[in-house]
């Protein structure tokens, strides 16, 4: 459907407002309640209590949009938080918009290495490890003798 760019910020409003509340009054909630300025680059995101229907206000230099999505028959897995303001990435957006219960999403943990061969002297590094396992390999289907132990 739409793709919002991936560098704007994306703040989630976690209390129900009520959705008769129109441009001026979310921008109002967003200067109040969320603190926050509604003119800079980013994407403010509501719901209404029953959790069908999800607003987006964006303001794009020369005015503001408001989206709206209603659901039929689902709901939305909104965030549970004591966070009153949360924020989240595009990505994750898109995921709840799509019903995705984004608590419930789990990464692979951040993994940052040294240097390529090694993570600290004495140690091999994964990508050394994988390149010792691949010799191995590649030499024993060739039918020749295992490099490393030569």
């Amino acid at each position: 459907m739409f793709r919002l760019a991936s560098d704007l910020r994306v703040y989630l409003h976690r209390a129900p407002i009520d959705f008769r509340a129109g441009i001026n009054s979310l921008a109002i909630v967003v200067e109040q309640s969320m603190r926050l300025d509604p003119f800079q680059r980013a994407v403010f995101a509501f719901c209404n209590r029953r959790r069908d229907r999800v607003k987006l206000l964006i303001y794009d230099r020369s005015g503001f949009w408001m989206l709206l999505k209603r659901l039929e028959a689902d709901r939305f897995h909104w965030p549970r938080s004591q966070e009153a303001v949360l924020t989240l990435t595009t990505e994750e957006l898109h995921w709840l918009l799509d019903g995705i219960d984004i608590a419930a999403v789990r990464r692979h943990p951040l993994r940052q290495y040294q240097s390529v061969g090694s993570v600290r002297p004495g140690a091999e590094g994964p990508a050394r490890k994988l390149d010792r396992q691949g010799d191995r390999l590649c030499a024993q289907s060739m039918g020749l003798s295992d490099p490393l132990h030569q």
